[in-house]
């Protein structure tokens, strides 16, 4: 009911806030002797983790993670995995100012409507700071999808006006950029943009391969809608298109439709799901994220007597979220798969899947 649990078999719910004590997950679920420590877990969240470069925040968090239960003697028992996160450089004073006021594009306003309370240093419990136990719950998630040869990688293909046209999975950069030759681009147009105090919206692409054919569920259910469900719980994400996406709005039924021959199908506008079940083709996610509120720039807002009022936002943020967001996004969607998967064969044990492993 309160929202802080993802899935259904394979289950997440996390709990902390940006500037309290710590971040902790508790993972249900999980099949049993998966080989697992926490080496495994803080591979992704060092990619997630912030202050790596200097075009995101530059709060230093070093993001070690604990694991508290279920597993023993470098292995999964099947059950509750505990996970803990230490903050390490909380900074509450830039947001003494907070307090009273609410920052516009920020859930300052919903939450203190919704519960008559909030924690305001650094957004509280709405702060992408939560998005680090989603990560290691991922990690998880995704050593289990490894042993059956499902694979999920992505990356940014679009920054403002910057978009990606040669796309490679293996590139590497501080933009997290899957086209090489744009980060100059990229450089250049984050230099004015620091200048400007300004910030910037972007797109993330994510892929699954390994897919085999039949996982998800018709009508409420599909696949399809689950992921989209997972990527929309990202904090900015504000779109999510499978497939062609929007761009199917102006292609004919002719072009649209993916042929089917006896090596496949011939495209993959569908985006790797028919009728919200996976076909065995890959699985291509867009998600878009609006551009961090917390800018530098003075603006005017109302505060808690409903009162308009100046604000200046203070203290460490990114000016692009969508920089970091990849694992983040890479995790939800391996959490989601892998709990499809879970429920597929909990119904469908006696057909057939073509995993890749």
């Amino acid at each position: 009911m309160s929202g802080n649990t993802f899935g259904t078999i394979f289950k997440l719910t996390t709990f902390g806030e940006s500037h309290g004590s710590a971040l902790g997950a508790v993972i249900d679920g999980c099949p049993p002797n998966i080989e697992l420590d926490e080496s495994v877990i803080q591979q992704d969240l060092d990619r997630r983790k912030p202050g790596q470069s200097k075009f995101v925040t530059q709060r230093k968090e070093g993001d070690k993670v604990e694991i508290l239960s279920g597993v023993f003697e470098g292995v999964t028992t099947g059950t509750p995995i505990g996970l803990i996160i230490r903050n390490e450089d909380q900074k509450s004073k830039d947001y003494a100012n907070l307090k009273d006021k609410f920052r516009p594009g920020h859930a300052d306003i919903t939450y203190q409507e919704k519960y008559g309370i909030r924690d305001y240093r650094g957004g509280g419990r709405a702060s992408a700071r939560e998005t680090a136990m989603r990560v290691a719950g991922g990690a998880i998630a995704k050593k289990v999808l490894s042993s059956l040869g499902v694979k999920v990688r992505g990356g940014v293909v679009q920054v403002g006006d910057i978009k990606a046209k040669d796309i490679n999975y293996e590139t590497k950069n501080e933009f997290n950029f899957l086209d090489e030759s744009k980060v100059e681009e990229l450089k250049e147009f984050f230099a004015k943009l620091n200048k400007e105090q300004d910030s910037i919206g972007a797109k993330i692409l994510v892929n699954i391969s390994g897919m085999p054919s039949g996982i998800g569920s018709p009508v409420f259910s599909k696949l399809d809608a689950e992921l989209a469900k997972a990527m929309m719980s990202v904090n900015a994400v504000k779109a999510v298109e499978i497939g062609t996406g929007c761009d199917v709005v102006t292609m004919r039924g002719s072009e649209n439709r993916d042929k089917i021959n006896k090596s496949g199908f011939e495209s993959n506008n569908s985006g790797g799901i028919l009728g919200g079940i996976s076909n065995g083709d890959e699985i291509n996610i867009y998600a878009s994220l609006k551009p961090t509120s917390s800018i530098s720039q003075k603006t005017k807002t109302l505060d808690i007597n409903n009162d308009e009022v100046e604000l200046q936002v203070k203290g460490r943020h990114d000016p692009c979220v969508g920089l970091r967001a990849t694992p983040i996004l890479e995790a939800m969607t391996v959490m989601c798969i892998l709990d499809q998967i879970l429920i597929d064969r909990g119904q469908c044990f006696n057909v057939q899947r073509d995993f890749k492993n």
